[in-house]
């Protein structure tokens, strides 16, 4: 049953709601009609009632009820008032409507073009239940009407009026064939269906068009918001002002959009990281086979070599996990920061995988007892890492690391003697793909700092830069303590 209800539910929502209208128009009209055609059979009844007391107050002047018995009196018109009339002296038949040889004495023709029948039809046959029906409302002597089947299965109404004003008492009934009346009852019936029906479908495609002039916009903006989600398109639906609810629905699709966009970027970067923090082991790996097909090498030097190889694989698989690890999670917090590290040894061993030239010299620096950061090994050198290359690429002769304590952080100053970060480029330092100069002869992509920045600040921590340190540059690094 479910099933056979799915199926025939429209799947869109153009349909479902021209549907839902279609389904209370129907139901309004199916009340209406009952409404209008209860009420005008009651009109028709009521219509019906007054033209039989009319007949009967018409046919009571006819009745002399002065004397001591009751007289009908003769008229030259009272043919017309005969048809279909019994006339009761309390329950004895004075007159009754004319009915083949049996008929009264006073033959009625029916007037030309009224619903009596003719004398001598079946509506007044001896023997018909509409006698036996005025007889029972001649005994009720009342001022009343019922409606009672005749011949041929037809409803005939009577009604039965009194006459009074002298000795005696006398009352009038007279009959009427409701057929006519049945008639326009049933012709405004089936009018009002057919009515109904055309109506109904006028306004399903009435419905049908409106909610899809309506709809449009909603589709024009999802079809937009589609072809922006697949470019990361930086347009949006909130710059064109639109009803309530289509601003409503605009701001969530920018909401969405800004979403996707964001991962877009997230994306972009991480696969920017990865090819910074890969670039340094990849470049061991190539020196080291260069270095190892330039000639015959001896058992000891090529097993020198593996290792070197693997080493650097190792820190390549350490880079991954790192940066996948705080692509995860960017808003992880100092408390649920997972591992520590010594400063001291990390430094060192960061130190030792670098490629220095021109003579560089590399100093590791500690002061107090050992210290202890809050993140694990892999994270503080992924921090550390892209500062030392950057101070690498820019001195002259030294690069200093020194690390200390700082009222419940651990601090790591990276300190170069190169020219420094010129002072229109400071705002800009940390923004993704930003070099002071691009045509320095260095291929680095501009993504270092930032890396550094976005999981120290991952870690609970910050690296900022020093701008009245001189000469060279000065960035320093703050990290929970373990």
């Amino acid at each position: 049953m479910n099933r056979v209800r799915r199926g025939l539910t429209p799947r869109t929502l153009r349909g479902r709601l021209s549907l839902t209208a279609l389904t209370a128009a129907a139901l309004l009209m199916a009340v209406l009609t009952v409404v209008f055609n209860a009420v005008m059979e009651r009109h028709l009844g009521q219509q019906a009632d007054d033209e039989l007391l009319s007949r009967a107050a018409a046919v009571a002047t006819t009745v002399d009820t002065r004397g001591p018995r009751v007289r009908v009196l003769e008229s030259g018109h009272d043919e017309l008032l005969d048809a279909n009339v019994w006339i009761y002296a309390g329950g004895r038949l004075l007159e009754g409507p004319p009915a083949g040889s049996s008929a009264p004495q006073r033959p009625p023709s029916a007037a030309p073009g009224s619903s009596v029948p003719a004398p001598g039809s079946p509506l007044t046959a001896p023997g018909n239940p509409l006698t036996a029906a005025a007889d029972r409302l001649a005994v009720q002597g009342l001022r009343t009407c019922s409606t009672v089947r005749g011949d041929r299965h037809r409803s005939v109404r009577l009604c039965s009026d009194i006459v009074t004003g002298g000795r005696t008492t006398a009352t009038v009934v007279t009959a009427l064939d409701l057929a006519p009346y049945r008639s326009s009852a049933d012709s405004m019936l089936l009018g009002s269906l057919v009515l109904d029906a055309v109506m109904l479908a006028c306004a399903y495609a009435l419905t049908h068009l409106m909610v899809g002039r309506a709809l449009r916009p909603v589709r024009d903006m999802t079809e937009q918001a589609t072809r922006w989600s697949a470019v990361g398109s930086a347009q949006r639906f909130g710059t064109v002002r639109r009803p309530a609810e289509l601003a409503r629905l605009g701001a969530s699709f920018d909401a969405l959009l800004d979403r996707i966009r964001a991962v877009l970027h997230h994306e972009q970067q991480l696969t920017g990281e990865l090819s910074h923090e890969l670039r340094t082991p990849l470049a061991r790996i190539v020196a080291e086979l260069d270095w190892w097909r330039a000639r015959p090498r001896s058992t000891a030097e090529t097993r020198a070599t593996h290792e070197v190889i693997a080493e650097a694989a190792h820190s390549m698989r350490a880079i991954c996990d790192t940066l996948l690890d705080a692509a995860r999670d960017t808003t992880q917090s100092p408390a649920t920061a997972p591992g520590t590290a010594e400063v001291g040894p990390s430094l060192r061993r960061l130190t030792e995988l670098q490629v220095t030239a021109g003579g560089v010299e590399i100093r590791v620096e500690t002061q107090g007892a050992p210290l202890t950061a809050g993140v694990t090994a892999s994270i503080l050198e992924r921090i550390v890492s892209p500062l030392l290359a950057n101070a690498l690429r820019h001195a002259e002769r030294t690069v200093a690391i020194r690390a200390r304590p700082a009222s419940g952080a651990v601090r790591i100053d990276v300190e170069d003697d190169g020219p420094g970060v010129p002072k229109t480029f400071a705002a800009d330092l940390f923004q993704p793909g930003r070099r002071a100069d691009p045509d320095d002869g260095h291929d680095g992509a501009g993504l270092g700092l930032a890396l550094a920045r976005r999981l120290a600040h991952a870690a609970g921590g910050d690296v900022v830069h020093d701008a009245d340190h001189t000469p060279g540059a000065r960035f320093t690094v703050t990290l929970p303590t373990g």
